[in-house]
């Protein structure tokens, strides 16, 4: 299990995502923000939920266009019913880490994160200082 900020991503997995076309070419020019943004079930389909992609600049008038919609991930109904089996049984919840480009399509790399327990963070908090005081001894 890796670690990442406050959380332990306890297991990562490429989907793709529906996106419109000004979407997708605002994504490519690294208009996408995952900041804040989380992955949710609902009818046995995935959605991604509070990414910011902002309005792609050539595209002209966009009547309505909200850039925190709700927006469909693409995913094998296996991978998805695993996602939940995972979710329920670790109270974990799952959260995009990345998006980037492959293959000319838009992918998001979900990660299933779990909290941080006192004893993770202890040994995070241990790290850091082992590490200044590492910095100090080098920088004298």
């Amino acid at each position: 299990a890796t670690v990442q900020g406050g959380l332990r991503i306890l297991e990562k997995l490429e989907a793709g995502v529906v996106l419109t076309g000004q979407e997708v070419k605002s994504a490519k020019l690294g208009g996408i923000s995952l900041q804040g943004s989380y992955a949710r079930p609902a009818k046995n389909e995935m959605f991604l939920l509070n990414a910011h992609i902002k309005p792609y600049q050539y595209a002209g008038k966009l009547e309505g266009y909200d850039p925190v919609q709700t927006r469909k991930l693409l995913l094998h109904r296996a991978e998805i019913f695993k996602l939940l089996s995972r979710t329920d049984a670790l109270g974990a919840t799952v959260i995009p880490l990345e998006a980037y480009v492959k293959k000319g399509k838009i992918k998001i790399l979900l990660g299933l994160a779990k909290a941080k327990n006192k004893a993770d963070k202890r040994e995070a908090i241990k790290k850091k200082e082992a590490d200044r005081k590492i910095r100090k001894i080098i920088a004298r």
